[in-house]
């Protein structure tokens, strides 16, 4: 059995927004989330693991410039529900994250259970990078557990609201 690596750690509940679990985002091509967090609090076992992966790949001599994983909901999504007064991460991994739910840990396997809106708890692990666009710390994505449900952030109305005002004895009466 291996050594337990200290830069995976498990997150305290926050919220999850912008799930891509079941499948990649089209955009980067990975399975990720954001994870957003009440306080700094929250998120101490986070940055203790965030420093020691930069310890880790530098030692005491960092990059000057280093992108952060802590992003502010203030000034990264201002206009976004859930993000006013938090802090975020944004985990990410080629690897399809394992889901489980409720108090059982049991395996999650339809999608709309996991949901932007509601409370998990996650596995993470965090790294160092440096490439050619700079150098900075992240946080791989490896398991996510869903605690509890949420008001979900959808702006999208339900198909009852859509549709609560149309009389069901005129639909399809354009069409004929």
């Amino acid at each position: 059995m291996s050594e337990p690596n200290p830069c995976r750690v498990i997150t305290a509940v926050c919220r999850l927004s912008y799930p891509h679990l079941f499948r990649t985002s089209e955009l980067s091509g990975k399975y990720q989330c954001e994870l957003i967090f009440d306080s700094d609090d929250d998120m101490k076992n986070l940055k203790e693991a965030a420093d020691l992966a930069k310890r880790n790949k530098w030692g005491d001599k960092p990059p000057k410039k280093l992108r952060s994983p802590f992003k502010d909901g203030d000034e990264d999504r201002p206009d976004k529900e859930g993000y006013d007064g938090k802090k975020f991460i944004s985990p990410r991994s080629a690897d399809r994250p394992g889901i489980v739910i409720g108090p059982n840990r049991e395996e999650c396997l339809d999608p709309s259970e996991v949901y932007g809106g509601c409370y998990v708890r996650a596995s993470v692990t965090a790294f160092a990078y440096t490439h050619e666009t700079g150098s900075g710390i992240s946080f791989a994505l490896n398991n996510i557990w869903k605690v509890r449900d949420g008001d979900t952030f959808s702006t999208k109305p339900s198909a009852e609201d859509d549709f609560a005002n149309v009389d069901a004895d005129s639909v399809g009466a354009d069409l004929l």
